[in-house]
C-alpha cells in the first residue's frame, strides 16, 4: 500500500538517516564496509568480486549457510526433545541447489528435500546419502519415480492416487518396499502471496483431509509401499507460528483417526519460514518458531491422548536466503517525472528479471545499497530496474539510494540466496550469472556463469562447423 502523503512510496519504507547503512537482519553476518567504504562479503571486497568474476554476480556466504543450517537443526531437535520426540530437518533444495550447497547442509546434519529428477541428480552427484533424502512433486514421472526408488530415497511424498499405483508398480518390479508420506491439504490459508500459499483447497498439491483415510488405507493394502506418515506445507515466507499450529491441529486430528488402523510414524510439517528482505520485516526467531510449532503438536496430541509422532521440517529460504547477495553494475540513471510534482529516479542495472524474477512474480520487496563507495549525498527515492524488454523488469521496486548514484557504481541487493538462482532464466538471451562462495577472505566459483556461446550451442539451427572451420 502506498502512503497518502508520499504517493510513490510504500507505507513501510522510511527515509534512512544514512543511505549507506546496512540494516540488521537483512545482510549476511559477514557484510561490512571497509575503511574505504567498499562493502565486503565474507571478508572479500565487492569491488574485488566484480573485477574477478564480473556482474551480475550471485555471492553466497558459505559460513552463513552452514551456521544457519546448524541453528535450524539444533532448534528443532531441542524443541522435539523437550516434548518427548525427535525431529529431522531436510533442506528444501528448491530454494537454491548446487552440489556445494548440498555438501554444506549435509555436513551440518541436514537431509535434503528434492522435487524433481534433476534436483535428485544434483543431490546424488554431491554424495548425499539417499537415506537422508526426501522427494516431492505433484507430477513425478515414471522415470523420476524409478530414479528415486533405484537410488534408495528414504521417502517419497505421494500427491495423487495415480502416483500411489504408479509407484507401487515400480517398487514391486524391483522387489523393494518404498516408504511414502501422504501430502495433505489442511485448508489453512497462510498470510502470504497467493502463489506462495500451498494449503488452500483450490490448488494442485496433495489430498483433501476428507480423502486422506481412503488413500492411506490403499497404501496399507499394497505390499510394495509402506505408509511412513503424513506431510503438509502451508506456504512460504510466513512469519509467526499461528498458521503452522492451526495446520498441525488438523494434522494431529487426522493422525488420531489413522492410528485406529495402524501406526503413523512421522508428521512432516514442511517449511516456509520467512526471512527479512527489508528493514521492517520481523521474522520469528528460529528457536521461538521451533518451540511454538512443536509445542502446538504436543498439546494437540495430549488432548487426543496419542503419542507425539516423530517430526520433520523442510526449511529452505530460512537456511540460505540471508546468506545471498547479488551484485550489479549501474548502467544508466534517469529521473522519471510521474506527475507535475512527483519524480522517481530509475536506476538500471546489468541484470534484472533474468536473475531475480521474484519481484515480477510475487511483488517481492528488496533492499539495495551502493557497494563500491560511501556517499554523502542525500537519499532519493529510486526504483532499481533491469535491462530486459519488460516494463515489469523491476529488481527493487522502491528504495532510498544516494542522490549521486551514477553509471559504474556497484549495487548490492541482499537476501537473494533463495529462489533467485533457482528461478533464473535467459530471457532476451541474457546468460545466467555465476555463483561465488565467500568466507574467510576467500572467494571461489561454485557454479559457472553462462556465456552467449553456451546459449548458442543449444540452437540446432546453426550450421555445424566444417572440417575447414575446425582448428
Amino acid at each position: 500500500m502506498l502512503s497518502e502523503s508520499r504517493p510513490l512510496v510504500p507505507e513501510w519504507l522510511v527515509t534512512p538517516d544514512d543511505a549507506n547503512a546496512l540494516p540488521d537482519g537483512v545482510w549476511p553476518g559477514s557484510a561490512a564496509r571497509g575503511d574505504n567504504g567498499v562493502l565486503a562479503l565474507g571478508g572479500v571486497p565487492a569491488t574485488d568480486l566484480r573485477d574477478r568474476f564480473g556482474t551480475p554476480l550471485y555471492v553466497v556466504d558459505e559460513p552463513g549457510v552452514r551456521h544457519r543450517a546448524r541453528r535450524v537443526r539444533a532448534a528443532f531437535a531441542a524443541a522435539a526433545a523437550r516434548h518427548g520426540t525427535r525431529a529431522r530437518v531436510y533442506y528444501a533444495g528448491k530454494a537454491f541447489l548446487c552440489t556445494e550447497v548440498v555438501r554444506w547442509v549435509t555436513d551440518e546434519g541436514l537431509g535434503v528435500d528434492v522435487a524433481t529428477g534433476g534436483e535428485l541428480a544434483v543431490a546424488l552427484a554431491a554424495g548425499a546419502d539417499p537415506a537422508r533424502l526426501g522427494m516431492h512433486g505433484n507430477n513425478k514421472s515414471v522415470a523420476e519415480l524409478t530414479q528415486a526408488v533405484d537410488a534408495g530415497v528414504a521417502s517419497i511424498v505421494v500427491d495423487s492416487a495415480i502416483e500411489v499405483e504408479r509407484l507401487a508398480a515400480i517398487a514391486d518390479r524391483r522387489d523393494v518396499v518404498q516408504p511414502v508420506l501422504v501430502r495433505i491439504v489442511t485448508g489453512v490459508h497462510a498470510e502470504t502471496h497467493d502463489f506462495l500459499a500451498t494449503a488452500h483447497e483450490d490448488q494442485k498439491f496433495g489430498f483433501a483431509l476428507a480423502d486422506a483415510p481412503a488413500i492411506v488405507a490403499r497404501i496399507r493394502e499394497l505390499p510394495s509401499v509402506e505408509f511412513a506418515g503424513l506431510h503438509c506445507h502451508i506456504g512460504s515466507q510466513i512469519f509467526g507460528t499461528a498458521g503452522f499450529e492451526q495446520s498441525a491441529s488438523r494434522m494431529v486430528d487426522l493422525c488420531a483417526q489413522l492410528l485406529e488402523d495402524g501406526p503413523v510414524p512421522t508428521l512432516n510439517l514442511g517449511g516456509g519460514f520467512g526471512i527479512a528482505y527489508t528493514s521492517v520485516d520481523d521474522p520469528t526467531p528460529i528457536d521461538a518458531l521451533a518451540e511454538g510449532i512443536v509445542a502446538g503438536v504436543a498439546r494437540e496430541c495430549e488432548v487426543r491422548g496419542i503419542p507425539v509422532p516423530a517430526l520433520a521440517f523442510e526449511p529452505g529460504r530460512a537456511v540460505v536466503g540471508r546468506a545471498g547477495v547479488t551484485l550489479y553494475e549501474v548502467g544508466t540513471v534517469k529521473p522519471v517525472r510521474v506527475s507535475d510534482d512527483l519524480q522517481r529516479r530509475y536506476v538500471a542495472v546489468d541484470g534484472g528479471m533474468s536473475d531475480n524474477p521474484r519481484t515480477a512474480l510475487y511483488a517481492a520487496h528488496y533492499s539495495a545499497r551502493i557497494a563500491s563507495r560511501i556517499s554523502d549525498a542525500d537519499p532519493e527515492l529510486a526504483r532499481v530496474v533491469g535491462k530486459h524488454c519488460e516494463s515489469g523488469d523491476i529488481v527493487v521496486d522502491a528504495e532510498y539510494l544516494p542522490g549521486d548514484i551514477a553509471p559504474g557504481d556497484l549495487l548490492a541487493v541482499p537476501a537473494t540466496g533463495a529462489y533467485c538462482f533457482s528461478l533464473a532464466n535467459t530471457y532476451n538471451y541474457v546468460p545466467r550469472p555465476p555463483v561465488v562462495a565467500v568466507g574467510g577472505g576467500q572467494a571461489r566459483i561454485i557454479v559457472r556463469g553462462e556465456t552467449i556461446d553456451d546459449l548458442l550451442a543449444r540452437d540446432v539451427g546453426l550450421a555445424a562447423p566444417t572440417t575447414e572451420d575446425t582448428p
